[in-house]
């Protein structure tokens, strides 16, 4: 670490760059790794989880020993919950994806003001896709929605939410009748949680939904760098996510396109009637 004074954003950048770099060479050490052999490829995850989470611990408590952390990797007590700031870490999101070779996993990095309830120096690290979003950003105002192809909601490939299926048939019809895109609702599969943000950010897709609970780490960076560049994140009811809980847990989340928030939400409650 330099001893040049550095913003919280410079740090959560550089170390969330570095601790991807960490896992791009890790998995390229393990070498192609047969898609049969599930114990090799659960070595790789468990070793990628341990040394990107020593890494980032240790980078965050030289640059700021008087913050908390909470880290997936990291064992939790309830001392974070009288911090004023807390780093709230996801050492590698999308750890499956990872052990498959794929490119969509993400290192997480955010920190939580108490006092004030809000994020900064949130970053989602894609080191396979070569791409960092955060919230130092430049950032850009969404896209127009597409007219010229199906609307996307991305969503979880293992839980996804039970009432997906009426949630894209009502939506498909809430945005033909209000003229808004005459080409249905699709699903995507994707990995970590800020690969998903990064689908909707990239204009692939518009929406990411998901209700049956995760944790802060898998969370926090993502709600941050979504707000940062104009998506509306928040529970599937609309009310805002808040961090450094006991236990730190996340019951259900929506990040969408500004555009499209009020005929999601109408599409949500009406499948969740029915």
């Amino acid at each position: 670490m330099t001893d040049l004074p550095i913003s919280d954003a410079e740090l959560s950048s550089m170390v969330a760059k570095q601790a991807g770099q960490l896992l791009l060479e890790l998995r390229d050490s393990f070498g192609a790794i047969d898609p049969s052999d599930k114990d090799r490829a659960n070595e790789l995850r468990k070793a990628g989880d341990q040394a990107a989470n020593e890494f980032i611990v240790a980078a965050l408590r030289e640059a700021r020993p008087d913050d908390a952390i909470l880290s997936e990797e990291e064992k939790d007590n309830d001392l974070r919950l009288a911090h004023e700031r807390v780093w709230i870490v996801d050492p590698l999101d999308g750890t499956y994806e990872y052990g498959q070779g794929r490119a969509d996993f993400a290192v997480h990095i955010a920190l939580w003001h108490a006092s004030e309830q809000r994020l900064s120096a949130c970053t989602v690290d894609l080191p396979a896709q070569e791409l960092t979003r955060t919230m130092a950003d430049a950032g850009a105002a969404p896209a127009p929605l597409p007219t010229d192809r199906p609307i996307r909601i991305v969503a979880s490939r293992s839980r996804p939410p039970a009432t997906l299926g009426a949630t894209v048939e009502i939506l498909s019809r809430l945005l033909a009748d209000a003229g808004i895109n005459s080409h249905g609702v699709e699903i995507m599969d994707v990995g970590s949680v800020g690969a998903k943000v990064n689908e909707i950010l990239c204009g692939r897709a518009e929406a990411y939904v998901h209700d049956t609970g995760f944790y802060e780490w898998d969370v926090a960076a993502p709600y941050g760098v979504a707000q940062h560049y104009g998506l509306i994140p928040s529970h599937v009811v609309g009310s805002e996510v808040t961090f450094n809980h006991m236990p730190p847990y996340v019951t259900d989340l929506v990040v969408v396109h500004p555009a499209l928030v009020d005929h999601l939400r109408a599409a949500l409650r009406e499948a969740a009637a029915s």
